[in-house]
């Protein structure tokens, strides 16, 4: 991501997850921010913020590289705020990770029709939670080139 490291948007209402989430990622090599929003709304009154000039994220001066995202929130919920991001000419372009505990196939393929990036399941177990997490930071911030939303010079 050149001089700016990766940002990291996290929306996941449950504080025990996200610690989880965000202990496993620090122990990882990858230098990335972590931005947390714990309610729908809040996520898309942090994605959508513009200034006067119409520039996204005005306060942090960089959109998130990427998006993990839970589908059971409070306010709007995750499929909600998938299908707007999806519809926007700038934000689509973020790559969105679904992480839920549903395993439901009727959630995975309404995800993925409304433009999700991946889905994985949330394991019960904290092995297998800190494996897949493990697994996500490997594949999108090692493998995958994450685009460059907006010109940030």
């Amino acid at each position: 991501m050149g001089e700016q490291s990766a940002i990291l948007l996290v929306v996941e209402d449950s504080d025990e997850d996200f610690e989880a989430l965000q202990r496993t990622i620090r122990q990882t090599s990858i230098a990335c921010q972590i931005q947390r929003c714990s309610e729908g709304d809040e996520a898309l009154t942090f994605l959508f913020s513009r200034d006067s000039r119409e520039t996204l994220f005005p306060l942090s001066a960089f959109p998130p590289s990427l998006i993990l995202l839970d589908l059971n929130l409070p306010g709007m919920d995750g499929r909600d705020i998938l299908a707007r991001l999806k519809q926007d000419e700038v934000l689509k372009m973020i790559p969105v990770v679904v992480l839920s505990t549903s395993n439901n196939p009727k959630d995975i393929r309404g995800c993925y029709s409304l433009g999700a990036n991946a889905y994985l399941i949330k394991p019960i177990d904290t092995v297998k939670f800190k494996r897949t997490v493990q697994l996500f930071v490997e594949h999108w911030f090692e493998a995958v080139t994450l685009p460059n939303v907006i010109d940030r010079a």
